[in-house]
């Protein structure tokens, strides 16, 4: 689990890396939007898993619900919460792994 302190230290790692001499606008913004595709894709999976966990204790409705289709379709949809999930901000996630991924991309340069 990620602290203040360490969320703090994330984001001042990320200002310092941008804001060093060769940093040029025009390609760092291409770079934060493949780090930010790269982080939400991440996020996304992640929450994939922690959804289908949630969801291996729900039982199907017997009226409406159940059988093969239900089966083959629910990774289906657990996937798709994961990736909206994601788009949203993944609770935070987001944010803190792309400045986690930028500050790394930065200090191996």
């Amino acid at each position: 689990m990620i602290s203040v302190t360490d969320s703090t230290t994330l984001s001042a790692q990320a200002s310092m890396a941008l804001g060093q001499q060769n940093y040029t606008p025009r390609a760092a913004s291409a770079d934060t939007e493949q780090v930010k595709k790269a982080a939400e894709k991440f996020v996304g999976m992640f929450m994939s898993q922690m959804f289908s966990q949630m969801f291996s204790g729900v039982g199907t409705n017997k009226m409406f619900g159940g059988g093969a289709g239900e089966e083959m379709f629910r990774s289906v949809l657990v996937d798709e919460y994961g990736k909206a999930a994601a788009k949203q901000g993944g609770m935070g996630m987001t944010n803190q792994i792309m400045h986690a991924l930028i500050a790394q991309q930065e200090s191996a340069s």
